[in-house]
């Protein structure tokens, strides 16, 4: 597949033009996990800005997953028998796993950027296996998905998920481990080697030190053990004191705020616009992050104001800024299934869940700590054939489960007035609009989605519009009963095309 090059001129000037489907679509591509017809119907027509707000406004009161009743357990609350004790601890990690799949799809922009957070914080569940864990490092990435990311930072690294996983609890005064504090610039905050030092790394261990009390053996939360704490005085970014936990995050976002801004907001560029933040000519990107960043900065390192100063913007909206990203396993799978609006119910998340894991996307076991590094490498020769063969098998579900659906979904997008249509054309016009961000490539491309829509079962003489409509063999959209398999060999046919790996 040819790799996009970042040709964007446009600015941040807000983007004041009515959105049509191109750009609709676009945006809840990009927001969400996509969105059904209804939804991108609704939003044509309306201005950026109060779109924009709205799904951010929606997304900061968009309540977080419940806490399940074992979210406190302890070893005392599980079976003796060990083996017991594992089926239970990995059956609640499944159920934990699953419901977080269901808020990806249901809560738009907040698990958006929850699940973007969980591969920059990252950890990986093999490192603790505990449910506790990873329910309440699932709970700090919702609360804080779209807040301050100060205290973001600040709350990820206590919990004892990422406490186990960068050896936080191996963290003792007399004998201090760099892994976190070392990971907590290099990934976090500032980017590799962006301006500070080893001794900067050793000292902030020291500060850090402390949390270390696991209480019994097993899935208590880890907390802090003063004994543990190293009390001599650390040098960091230059300030000396008998610094601790807090006093880092103080130090760091106080003497290195411009690194964090910059690097932050080319994270956030290269996930929501474009994979590389570099224009072809070293043009107009460096100074969209850069505005970014002095909007990130002002607010204090606020999330939401630089969310809503970029979907808003020109250059979001820009069309070189559309169809440039591949999708990751979940958008394939996520954004087909809010698109479609077919039904699904638990096994089906769980069931798309784990063929994310197949080609290369395991929630909650990023690769290594830098994360899954998206885009390009989403697709090797081994991970196309798996999205092609998997899509195939979902397809196949939804049609055995209700055949009906595919008319329906075909209906929606053609809309109401072209629900009786006698026009292929015009249906498959619509579904490829549907599932691919600009359409296909070439006309012959068009001409080959036309042919998998005309299935043998339908004679060509059946679209003439020579016969009277209503008479025998007159192809109808709405009440033709080779309607649903036309639109199953449709879908299939599309889930190979190249535009329906991007987004």
């Amino acid at each position: 597949m040819e790799y996009f090059i970042n040709c964007n001129s446009s600015t941040l000037a807000p983007y004041t033009t009515p959105l049509d489907e191109l750009r609709a679509a676009h945006l809840y591509r990009r927001l969400g996990f996509s969105a059904s017809v209804q939804t991108i119907n609704n939003a044509v027509g309306q201005t950026a800005g109060s779109l924009v707000d709205n799904i951010i406004d929606q997304a900061l009161t968009t309540p977080t997953i419940p806490a399940p009743v074992w979210a406190d357990w302890t070893n005392a609350d599980y079976p003796a028998d060990d083996d017991l004790a594992g089926q239970l601890r990995r059956a609640q990690i499944d159920d934990i796993t699953t419901a977080y799949g269901n808020a990806l799809v249901d809560n738009e922009l907040l698990d958006r950027l929850s699940f973007f957070w969980s591969n920059h914080f990252v950890t990986q569940l093999q490192t603790y296996n505990c449910p506790q864990f990873l329910f309440y490092y699932i709970n700090c990435l919702q609360q804080n998905a779209l807040g301050n990311f100060k205290i973001f930072t600040s709350e990820i690294g206590l919990t004892s998920a990422m406490l186990y996983y960068l050896d936080g609890v191996r963290n003792r005064g007399n004998n201090p481990n760099e892994n976190y504090a070392r990971e907590l610039y290099e990934l976090f905050t500032l980017g590799e080697g962006n301006n500070y030092t080893e001794d900067d790394i050793i000292e902030t261990a020291k500060a850090i030190s402390g949390y270390t009390e696991r209480g019994e053996e097993g899935c208590t939360q880890v907390t802090f053990n003063p004994e543990d704490f190293n009390t001599e005085n650390k040098t960091i970014f230059g300030q000396t004191g008998n610094w601790g936990y807090d006093d880092v995050m103080d130090i760091l976002f106080a003497q290195r705020t411009d690194e964090i801004g910059w690097f932050i907001c080319k994270k956030l560029y290269e996930f929501f616009v474009h994979p590389d933040s570099t224009n072809d000519d070293g043009g107009i990107a460096p100074q969209i992050i850069d505005g970014l960043a002095q909007t990130f900065i002002s607010s204090g390192f606020e999330i939401a104001p630089v969310l809503r100063q970029l979907f808003k913007s020109q250059h979001f909206f820009d069309e070189t800024a559309i169809g440039v990203i591949i999708k990751s396993p979940a958008d394939l799978y996520f954004n087909f299934l809010k698109e479609t609006g077919f039904s699904y119910d638990d096994g089906t998340i769980t069931n798309m869940i784990d063929s994310c894991a197949l080609i290369g996307q395991d929630f909650f076991e990023p690769p290594e700590v830098e994360g899954w590094q998206r885009d390009r490498q989403w697709i090797n020769t081994n991970s196309m054939i798996g999205r092609w063969l998997t899509m195939e098998v979902f397809i196949d579900r939804f049609f055995q489960n209700d055949p009906e659906e595919f008319r329906t979904l075909a209906m929606n997008a053609v809309g109401a007035a072209n629900s009786n249509t006698s026009n292929p054309e015009i249906v498959v016009t619509a579904l490829v609009n549907k599932f691919t961000p600009k359409g296909l490539l070439t006309d012959a491309d068009f001409e080959k989605a036309m042919d998998a829509f005309k299935i043998d079962d339908v004679p060509e003489e059946y679209y003439s519009t020579d016969y009277i409509p209503g008479g025998n063999g007159w192809w109808v959209l709405s009440s033709s009963m080779e309607v649903p398999t036309q639109v199953y060999v449709l879908l299939r046919h599309l889930s190979r095309e190249p535009e329906f790996q991007l987004k």
